[in-house]
């Protein structure tokens, strides 16, 4: 194998590549990342037997073949040559060995057969769709901060991806909870995705994925099974295997019933909440939630370290309330708020609150209160 490639080209490439990498392994293979150029490209390819990434890159091919160099080492040989550089890579089969040039730096690095890279199962899709990435984006980057970090509940270490009944018709929606906090994101139904089975997308493939979707002019090819989930670009395609499990019944802690209604800037909030929430110690994050008539106190106080309060004018016209929550639950559901107003829907001070973005009900967001 010989090709040259554009520095900038093959940073891009192997970027994606190495973030799929664990850096802890047991099996050699699996820490390096699989090259093949062909025609007029080269693909790269990483895996961690669960998900699967492939990117490629025009290159110019002297030579087709193959090899496998550690991913991380690899990376970073190419992130630190000089910018604009055209980098040549030459595999010596006999001697194990990749040589890689670009100016005056030259490199020989260590090689595993490419015959000895796993392969990821081929799976028949049940759906196949078609996505904008800001339709994509917005369903993700709404729910991943509500995912699980609790590896014993691993049914909920994921975005729950699924075809569900909405008053305006069938909807693609994505749902995360840790069982403090929920979030819920609806978007149209795309055509094609009618009969996808609903999936729990892993928080990995959920990173990773996220980094395919920044250019809004992209079209993202979703292929959906009952063990795996496909993204796919023109350049790239990350194939993840789903979690196995069952996510819970998510309706049923979607207070409906909520009645006082407090409306608040969404960023003034947000901003209010971290600065009272300085002095709250680091345990509880506690901050209470004084609700009036158009006026909101939120205060704190912690007997170790001090206390703070701190006003905000907000529409609000129903009974006195006080209420308690964990801060940073708070300021992750306000940073969630694209317009300007956060809509808080209040019952008591030990039921769930409900809080949406204005008038749009596409986006919801639950949240259970805490003593104070």
């Amino acid at each position: 194998m010989k090709f040259s490639i554009e520095r900038a080209a093959l940073l891009k490439a192997v970027s994606q590549a190495q973030a799929v990498v664990e850096r802890r392994n047991t099996i050699p293979i699996l820490a390096n990342v699989l090259m093949e150029a062909e025609g007029d490209r080269v693909r790269f390819k990483a895996t961690d037997l669960d998900i699967e990434v492939i990117d490629s890159a025009p290159a110019q091919v002297e030579r087709a073949g193959g090899t496998t160099v550690s991913a991380v080492l690899f990376h970073e040989i190419v992130r630190k040559l000089p910018d604009g550089a055209l980098v040549q890579l030459e595999e010596d089969q006999a001697a194990g060995r990749l040589s890689v040039t670009a100016g005056r730096s030259h490199f020989s690095l260590a090689t595993l057969a490419r015959e000895d890279f796993p392969m990821m199962a081929s799976s028949d899709y049940a759906a196949n769709f078609s996505c904008d990435a800001p339709v994509l984006r917005r369903l993700f980057d709404k729910t991943r901060f509500a995912i699980s970090t609790e590896e014993t509940r691993y049914y909920l270490n994921g975005v729950y991806m699924h075809v569900a009944e909405a008053e305006g018709g069938r909807m693609l929606r994505c749902v995360a909870t840790d069982g403090h906090r929920l979030a819920r994101v609806d978007a149209p139904l795309p055509a094609g995705a009618e009969e996808m089975p609903g999936v729990i997308v892993p928080r990995k493939t959920v990173d990773q994925m996220r980094k395919l979707l920044d250019d809004d002019d992209l079209q993202i090819a979703v292929s959906v099974s009952e063990t795996k989930i496909r993204f796919a670009t023109p350049d790239i395609t990350l194939t993840s295997k789903v979690i196995d499990g069952t996510f819970p019944d998510y309706a049923r802690v979607i207070p409906s019933g909520n009645t006082r209604k407090l409306e608040v800037d969404a960023a003034d909030f947000a901003k209010a909440v971290d600065r009272v929430a300085t002095v709250s110690s680091e345990r509880s994050r506690a901050v209470k939630l004084s609700l009036d008539e158009d006026r909101l106190t939120l205060s704190v106080n912690a007997p170790d370290s001090g206390a703070a309060e701190e006003e905000l004018a907000v529409a609000y016209g129903d009974e006195k309330l006080e209420i308690g929550f964990n801060a940073k639950y708070l300021q992750e559901i306000a940073a969630q708020v694209d317009r300007e107003n956060a809509v808080f829907m209040f019952n008591g001070a030990g039921d769930p609150t409900l809080m949406r973005e204005g008038g749009d009900e596409s986006a919801i967001y639950v949240v259970m209160p805490m003593r104070v």
